[in-house]
């Protein structure tokens, strides 16, 4: 098994790139937008709205989003940025269901490719 490095999106001006590319699919825990970034490096930016919880429960949302990413970075090509936004439904489950709701928007985008 490969492993392939991440890098994370931090700048606001680069979740508005990706927004306006309109990509989107969403489920009942998460909501996920793609767009090529013409490198071999895959970026993920996460975003947890203040409506979601206290900062407490939107840190250990946005760590469930990146260990979830990480974990499965390789069955995602290279040279997407990815942007994450949590929902409200997300703040009482746990890894599992993280990871299933990532793979699950992964599927819809048809970018997700089993070993």
């Amino acid at each position: 098994m490969k492993y392939e490095h991440f890098e994370t999106l931090r700048k606001n001006q680069d979740f508005k790139e990706i927004y306006s590319q309109k990509r989107s699919y969403a489920n009942k825990y998460l909501i996920m937008y793609i767009s090529e970034n013409g490198t071999d490096t895959c970026r993920l930016g996460v975003s947890v709205s203040k409506k979601v919880g206290n900062s407490i429960v939107r840190h250990r949302l946005a760590r469930l989003i990146r260990e979830s990413f990480r974990l499965n970075i390789n069955h995602i090509p290279c040279g997407l940025d990815v942007v994450f936004i949590a929902r409200a439904g997300l703040k009482d489950q746990g890894y599992h269901e993280t990871e299933s709701a990532m793979i699950h928007l992964f599927k819809l985008h048809h970018i997700y490719k089993e070993d």
